[in-house]
């Protein structure tokens, strides 16, 4: 089960004084040699290494298990791949401490998968296996096993005959055929029950589904849905919320193969299931779905592999549309699965696209007051009068999170430490709250501009804290409820009211809104990021995908100006037209995913000299370093980034000379760090 070409070498020996009872042991009769994948870092040490299994554990080394082996003088942690007749080392082997645990929580087809996300992302063996296989908990090892899960009925799909190819690819799932399928979701589409059913599906072919969502809301909405259709106890759910003994119990009944359909947050891209039918992600432009621990893979892109791997049915869902997924259907390599115009027509809100300039605030005193345009004013308040509540989409949490002089216009700053300053919002004992900053709390009662001298201060931007007070004195008598950073609200009741939440924290309510407004759609569109505009119109069409259809008065208004392309698109609900022209402009510039881009952070000696070790392949190219944040007295910057850019054929290249790069400085000693990432969604 080792790779190719890799090497096993001889662990360091135990102490002396255990020398004595090594040489009293005897090794098992048959297969004798364990090879050991050891919990360690260090990229040169990414290889097995052969131990020797006394006689006393032959019954409980079993491949997959986890064990104890010293390494370096250190007790260790790791995980027993296979066991061989004999090891290629001329050398005396030490022993098999122990066995934590007979249980194989490393299967074959687990193995193979860390090791193919390793390689793809120019990472260890061991920084995968820390992500896949979840702490061990004794007392749910010790508990009987769960009763396997009956297989259901097949469901029914007539929803899913709205969509082109959306019946036929539900066919292929059942028939075990590795169809591959992005789905464009229709405005207002039950998700979580289009994905229920997939799932259902696989299950009642005998095969399992694996579906990863953002966070655990939409876990535990999918959940739900699942169950209705497989059944409470054949269907589980894989979060950290869950509990670390709870989420191991749980992933133990995947991996003895009593459970058939799985969601879950990320985590659950590497579930353990058997005979793999169906591989979801949903929202796969969410950044959420990236691990931030190395080497960062990302869900979309291990649960394709995991498919294409296994001979599984992949299904990319969403109301948008990626780059990503875009490319996996102009390469021919998945198929699309969306609506027809006029289903897309009769589903979506009717959308107007108005600017933020202060004219349009001018016309109705109201209006100014809540900072709304007009038309949005007027569709907020025919929506209330409607007995429907009213979402309002705000890009930032808080009251006030950025300000500036009011004279010259120049970023509030900390004295103390030059982080921004914000108001809070609130009072105490009746007088509002001062400035404070952001970064170390210092408040800031006597502001004074360092560069014109003005003490006045007005708003950068509005948060959603500031935005619900001016909203409850515009519309006096309406209940305004929040929802966003530490209280994100789950639903809503159905009934007139405003609420304020920021992107991605909307709530749901039965039967849809009346009306969504995104506001400060400037803000969202000019961040200095490589996927804003991608970014913006997927937060966009998730929030506009709530509200009632134009034929039953649904309206969203969005502040931003109507000829840009990703505003267009959210008029026209068009996301695969927009999806297509960020691919082309991607590819004309050079940008992933039609090239692959990996990120060399670090001390600029530490990325210079990574630089100097990596061998790239001929369609390399380096760009940088650059200054990633401040700079100390004398002009250096504390850290840099170099991006290394290649072909997209030669991305398993990039990432095999990086990790031989980075093998190669870690046995040096003294080497500084650098963080090496491939793909990452963050390249400015």
């Amino acid at each position: 089960m080792t790779g190719a070409g890799s090497r096993r070498g001889k662990a360091q020996g135990a102490p002396r004084k255990s020398a004595q009872r090594e040489s009293t042991r005897v090794a098992a009769s048959e297969l004798p040699v364990a090879r050991v994948a050891v919990d360690v870092s260090p990229p040169h040490l990414d290889r097995p290494f052969d131990y020797l299994i006394p006689e006393r554990l032959d019954a409980e080394a079993v491949p997959g298990c986890r064990v104890r082996v010293r390494f370096n003088r250190r007790l260790l942690d790791g995980f027993l791949l296979e066991r061989v007749a004999e090891s290629d080392f001329a050398g005396q082997l030490s022993w098999l401490e122990r066995v934590v645990s007979p249980e194989p929580v490393l299967s074959e087809d687990l193995l193979r998968l860390a090791r193919g996300v390793a390689g793809r992302y120019g990472g260890t063996l061991g920084d995968v296996l820390r992500l896949a296989v979840p702490p061990r908990h004794a007392r749910a090892e010790g508990e009987a096993p769960w009763a396997p899960a009956a297989s259901p009925q097949r469901p029914a799909v007539q929803h899913w005959s709205r969509y082109q190819h959306g019946t036929s690819f539900l066919d292929a799932v059942y028939a075990g055929i590795s169809a591959r399928a992005v789905w464009q979701a229709l405005p207002g589409e039950q998700w979580s029950d289009r994905l229920a059913e997939a799932a259902a599906t696989a299950a009642a072919a005998g095969r399992s589904a694996v579906i990863v969502v953002p966070d655990h809301r939409d876990v535990r909405r999918l959940e739900k849905a699942c169950a209705r259709l497989v059944g409470q106890h054949g269907v589980v759910a894989l979060t950290a919320e869950s509990g670390p003994a709870e989420r191991y119990r749980r992933w133990l009944a995947v991996l003895r193969g009593a459970v058939r359909v799985v969601v879950g947050t990320r985590a659950a891209m590497f579930a353990p299931v058997r005979d793999l039918g169906l591989a979801v992600v949903w929202d796969d432009g969410d950044e959420l779905h990236a691990y931030p621990q190395a080497p960062y893979p990302h869900a979309r892109d291990v649960l394709t592999h995991r498919a294409h791997a296994a001979g599984a049915a992949l299904l990319v869902g969403g109301f948008a549309r990626t780059a990503e997924a875009a490319l996996l259907i102009e390469s021919g390599w998945a198929r699309e699965v969306v609506a027809h115009r006029q289903e897309v027509r009769a589903a979506a809100a009717r959308v107007t696209a108005i600017g933020e300039d202060d004219t349009q605030l001018a016309r109705d005193p109201a209006a100014r007051a809540a900072r709304l345009p007009s038309v949005a004013f007027e569709a907020a308040r025919a929506a209330l009068r409607a007995n429907t509540p009213v979402l309002v989409q705000v890009p930032r949490r808080g009251y006030m999170p950025a300000l500036a002089c009011a004279r010259c216009r120049e970023r509030a700053r900390c004295r103390r430490c030059a982080g921004p300053l914000a108001l809070p919002g609130g009072t105490e004992e009746g007088v509002p709250k001062p400035a404070a900053c952001r970064w170390c709390g210092a408040t800031e009662a006597a502001f004074r501009c360092p560069s014109c001298g003005d003490r006045r201060l007005r708003a950068v931007v509005i948060g959603a804290g500031r935005t619900a007070e001016e909203l409850g004195r515009a519309f006096p008598g309406v209940t305004v409820r929040t929802s966003g950073g530490g209280e994100v609200l789950e639903s809503v009741p159905s009934g007139a009211a405003l609420v304020v939440s920021t992107p991605g924290a909307e709530p749901v309510v039965e039967g849809g809104y009346g009306a969504a407004l995104l506001l400060d759609g400037r803000a969202l569109l000019a961040r200095p990021e490589l996927r804003a505009s991608e970014q913006a119109l997927r937060l966009w069409f998730a929030a506009a995908a709530m509200v009632r259809p134009a034929r039953d008065g649904g309206r969203v208004v969005v502040m931003a100006d109507s000829a840009l392309q990703p505003v267009q698109a959210l008029v026209r609900w068009d996301p695969s037209w927009f999806a297509s022209l960020e691919l082309a402009e991607r590819e004309e510039l050079g940008f992933p995913p039609t090239r692959r881009v990996a990120s060399v952070d670090g001390s600029p000696e530490a990325v210079a000299d990574m630089l100097d070790s990596v061998a790239l392949p001929d369609s390399g190219e380096i760009l940088g370093p650059v200054p990633l944040g401040e700079v100390d007295d004398s002009g250096n910057s504390d850290r840099e980034r170099a991006l290394l850019r290649v072909a997209r054929q030669d991305g398993r290249a990039l990432a095999d000379c990086l990790y031989s790069a980075q093998a190669v400085r870690a046995a040096r000693k003294g080497a500084e760090p650098v963080r090496v990432q491939l793909d990452p969604l963050e390249l400015l």
